[in-house]
């Protein structure tokens, strides 16, 4: 046996380094509601700490996570917290942080059931699961991806597969050269991974038929042109500023007739098919063909979660095809078939652990709360003198905006600086705007009345 690794046995056997991590670990959860949300100038300037050339001995372990806890920690931002209102970046629910800490020490990658019977089974059980909280086609299958930049792809993907097959052209084994033309049909907002997806499927972005959008961003229903058989139609449940929905049960019944391929891109908003309350919003999705949505947005998983459900098993399948002398297939689920990668971590731990926590009723509830600190957050800042809200609060996004550009750019500015709260900036039909996200189990309300007191701060400075 080695110097080093005799080492490395060591440090699992006394278990010290895994304790001191764990000790780490929970001073940072102790600390994270009532610290400031983005990291001080001074955490941010220490990450220099970092800056040295790759050692040439072996380090102690101890020393390498005191570094990372001592200089990393500080300049972490707090998407934990409740007062965390950018890019739609979920909290994490406490029984998904343990279930992940756990996993991470089975260190499992779920391609096929035999690296992997508890991964293949689980996946197996959560696919069941979102057929049934989103009404969904019984015959659908799910693949557990990095994010809906990923799952979108993977649609998009399938559809680019069943479309040419429908018209004799193998795209695996003829490619894209000479290929019967796609139509793709999006509204004018469709989110920039969809724009991506596009892009790298070789569908080209200058093909795409853009269709109109109403005042919250929603596709105008009578604008979408006549649909065949050759098109992708993609749709959006939640508007990354609004988070207004489409009419899917219209839309979808009119590219249905046309036996269209429809995706739905729900990142965040796809959950409120979860809720009792919200649901109408999403009244026509199973019509659907194929849906992309996030878990570490509104279901609150660790990063990265995310899913692909597509009702057209074969056709994921083979847009998503592996072959290997050395693959063994089983008679149980092979996850590696519903996704791009082979290699990936089993990230279907912790959201089975928060699935089965939350139930029904815990999902509905926690949601609700999300959609109900939005509405709160609407109504207080509107009473504010100088902020006005752009959008119809219908799930959980709020724009806001000041007397001009130039004074929502500046207070945009200095409430990132107070870091009381932290939120970003868009563009909404012309217009400078600040973008609120609430989709954190942890905001509560308190919490948003700090973050308007904080926009109120930051007006007048």
């Amino acid at each position: 046996m080695s110097k080093l690794q005799d080492t490395m046995f060591q440090d699992i056997r006394n278990k010290n380094i895994f304790e001191q991590s764990q000790q780490y670990a929970f001073q940072y959860l102790e600390s994270i509601f009532d610290r400031n949300v983005y990291p001080t100038e001074e955490a941010i300037n220490d990450l220099s700490n970092f800056d040295e050339t790759l050692p040439k001995e072996t380090s102690k372990a101890e020393n390498v996570l005191k570094q990372l806890n001592q200089y990393g920690s500080p300049a972490t931002t707090a998407t934990l917290g409740g007062r965390y209102f950018g890019f739609v970046c979920g909290s994490v629910v406490p029984v998904g942080l343990a279930a992940k800490s756990l996993s991470t020490f089975w260190d499992q990658a779920p391609a096929l059931n035999v690296l992997s019977p508890i991964g293949s089974k689980l996946e197996a059980v959560v696919e069941k699961w979102f057929i049934d909280i989103f009404n969904l086609p019984k015959n659908t299958a799910a693949g557990f991806v990095s994010g809906t930049s990923a799952a979108n792809l993977c649609g998009l993907a399938a559809a680019r597969y069943r479309i040419l097959k429908k018209n004799n052209w193998n795209v695996n084994e003829k490619g894209l050269r000479n290929a019967p033309k796609i139509r793709v049909v999006t509204g004018k907002q469709a989110h920039s991974t969809v724009l991506k997806a596009i892009g790298i499927l070789g569908l080209g972005k200058e093909n795409i038929e853009w269709v109109e959008v109403d005042k919250q961003g929603r596709i105008i229903t009578e604008a979408i042109p006549e649909l065949d058989k050759n098109t992708i139609l993609i749709l959006q449940a939640g508007n990354v500023n609004s988070g207004a929905f489409d009419n899917f049960e219209v839309i979808c019944e009119k590219a249905k007739k046309a036996d269209a391929w429809i995706h739905i891109d729900g990142a965040f908003g796809l959950w409120a098919a979860a809720v009792a309350s919200l649901k109408h919003l999403t009244k026509g999705i199973e019509k659907a063909n194929s849906w992309a949505v996030d878990g570490h947005k509104t279901l609150n998983t660790p990063y990265d979660s995310g899913i692909l459900l597509c009702a057209d098993k074969e056709a994921i399948r083979s847009a998503l095809h592996m072959t290997g002398s050395y693959i063994i297939e089983s008679a149980e689920r092979d996850g590696m078939f519903f996704t791009p990668e082979m290699s990936r971590r089993a990230r279907i731990i912790e959201l089975w652990a928060i699935m089965r926590y939350l139930g029904k009723n815990g999902i509905d509830e926690m949601i609700l709360t999300m959609h109900e600190r939005a509405k709160q957050f609407a109504t207080e800042i509107s009473q504010v003198p100088g902020f006005y809200v752009e959008n119809e609060i219908v799930f959980n996004q709020v724009i806001v905006r000041c007397d001009s550009d130039s004074i929502t750019e500046s207070v945009l500015s200095n409430i990132q600086e107070l870091r009381e709260c932290w939120l970003g900036g868009s563009v909404w039909f012309g217009k400078k705007v600040m973008r609120v996200s609430v989709c954190s189990w942890a905001t509560t309300q308190d919490d948003i009345s700090k973050s308007v007191k904080s926009f109120k701060t930051a007006l007048a400075l």
